[in-house]
């Protein structure tokens, strides 16, 4: 299902930060999703070119931490800090807990 929606340019959400990880851990050569099993140590951070999602629901982390990098490497680094500013503003929660986003 995910290998035909990248050949027909359809959305990919990764709902989560450990999804997102998971899905790029598997990418074959042809950039197509790949059974796979085990563990990760895949570091995403900017820049990083993802093959596999095109959107990401990711909760509001804390500023420097390595899921805040993977939001910024995905979103880009000022979109990001944006959102980050308006959540401020407008109180949302953050941490594993809190409100969310959908970047696209």
């Amino acid at each position: 299902m995910v290998n035909r929606a990248i050949k027909t340019k359809k959305r990919i959400c990764a709902v989560g930060t450990t999804s997102m990880r998971a899905l790029e851990s598997s990418v074959s050569a042809n950039n197509l999703l790949k059974a796979n099993e085990g563990w990760t140590d895949k570091f995403i951070f900017p820049p990083y070119d993802f093959k596999i999602c095109n959107a990401l629901i990711s909760n509001f982390h804390m500023p420097e931490s390595t899921l805040f990098m993977m939001a910024c490497a995905f979103g880009g680094y000022d979109l990001i800090m944006e959102a980050y500013n308006v959540a401020i503003k407008e109180k949302y929660k953050f941490y594993s807990y809190g409100d969310a986003m959908l970047i696209i």
